[in-house]
This record gives C-alpha cells, sequence and structure tokens, in this order.
C-alpha cells in the first residue's frame, strides 16, 4: 500500500493568517495541504477560490491538494491548475462527464481524484478508478468541518482498494488519533485532518499521532 499521507485542511485553521497556516503545516511534518473548496449549489456553503491558493501557494512547501465540492468543476479545474494546484479532486456526483474531467485534469499536468459522497456507491466511481490518480471517500457528509466520523464508511474504504490496490485512497472528515488507525486498516493512505490538528496544543504531535508506529 502507498505510504501515509497528512493532508492538512485549512478550512478549519486561522483564516485570518493563512500565510502564518502555510509555514506552520510545513513545519508540522504534514506533506499536504487541503484545500476545501465548495460553491454554494454543491453543497450550502461557500469557501474558497483559485485565487487563495494563488495567494498561499509562494509560502508553502507541501503538495496542494484541491478538493471541489462544485457543481460544475470543468469551470474550476484551469483556474486551480494555473493558481498552482497540485492535485485536484472532484465528485462523481457532480453534473460532468468524469472521464473527461480527469482527462482535462491530466492535460494540465496535475493529478486528478475522484470523490464520493458518504451515500453513494463505489459502482459509481468504478468506471474511472484506473484512469484517476487517487479516490476520496468522505467519511461525513460534504459541506461543513468538524462533523464526526462515519464508521460505516470502513467497508467503503476495503472496497475501494480492492479495486485499487496501487493507488491513494484519500479520507475526509473526523480524522483524529483513533480513527486515522481505522481508515489505516481499512485502506486509506491519505488522511485530510483540520480540526483534530489545528485544535491541538502542538500540531507536530498531532500529525506524529497520525502516523503508523
Amino acid at each position: 500500500m502507498p505510504e501515509t499521507i497528512i493532508s492538512a485542511s485549512i478550512l478549519n485553521s486561522d483564516l485570518a493568517d493563512l500565510k502564518g497556516i502555510a509555514v506552520l503545516v510545513d513545519e508540522s511534518g504534514a506533506k499536504w495541504l487541503h484545500f476545501d473548496v465548495m460553491d454554494g449549489e454543491f453543497v450550502e456553503n461557500i469557501t474558497f477560490g483559485s485565487s487563495v491558493l494563488h495567494a498561499v501557494k509562494p509560502f508553502s512547501h507541501a503538495f496542494l491538494d484541491v478538493h471541489l465540492m462544485v457543481m460544475h468543476p470543468q469551470r474550476q479545474i484551469k483556474l486551480f491548475a494555473d493558481a498552482g494546484a497540485d492535485m485536484i479532486t472532484f465528485h462523481v456526483e457532480s453534473s460532468c462527464d468524469p472521464k473527461a474531467v480527469i482527462d482535462e485534469i491530466h492535460s494540465l499536468g496535475v493529478r486528478a481524484g475522484i470523490a464520493l459522497k458518504p451515500g453513494t456507491p463505489v459502482s459509481a466511481a468504478a468506471p474511472y478508478i484506473a484512469d484517476a490518480d487517487m479516490v476520496l471517500v468522505m467519511t461525513v457528509e460534504p459541506g461543513y468541518g468538524g462533523q464526526g466520523f462515519m464508521h460505516g464508511m470502513l467497508d467503503k474504504i476495503r472496497e475501494v482498494r480492492a479495486l485499487a490496490p496501487d493507488k491513494d485512497i484519500e479520507v475526509d472528515g473526523g480524522i483524529n488519533a483513533e480513527t486515522s488507525k481505522l481508515v489505516g486498516e481499512a485502506g486509506a493512505n491519505v488522511l485530510v485532518v483540520g480540526t483534530y490538528l489545528f485544535r491541538s496544543p502542538d500540531i507536530r504531535e498531532a500529525v506524529a499521532s497520525l502516523l503508523p508506529r
């Protein structure tokens, strides 16, 4: 299985100091920086546009991990690629042709991920897994940070891992020192973590607690 990677989500960080957050994440041991992009249509909330990624990039050495929770991902792909995204993940439930979106992301030199909401079966993404670089299994309902982990998603992670033994499998929602072990055992290797990291007294210790020992 690929190595375990921590993707620090800025959604529940100090949004008034994203430059400082980028530096803090670099120093924490987390290798990826995660941007939750919400459009107010696919989910109710609205968060970041590509200009935020562009502003943060000069202060970060992390791999920039963009999660598009948007209804029309094809409208955002080039904007985020031009802003410096390293991975762009979109939802199979959005209004798009998933294969065409994956191809467009790759054409811009960016890695492509495909995401599944909790209620969406793995079969919806199965036709596209071979072309994607990563599969994101949501372990909370998308749209808000700080939700509780949905234990029922562990079987979905196992199902995806069986279909994609060598690919990155990302999980997003409710990840902490306890749930990180559960998702790791199920087959996930990229852990999106926000609340647990940024509310910990020592972010370095928090990151270390999420990694296999």
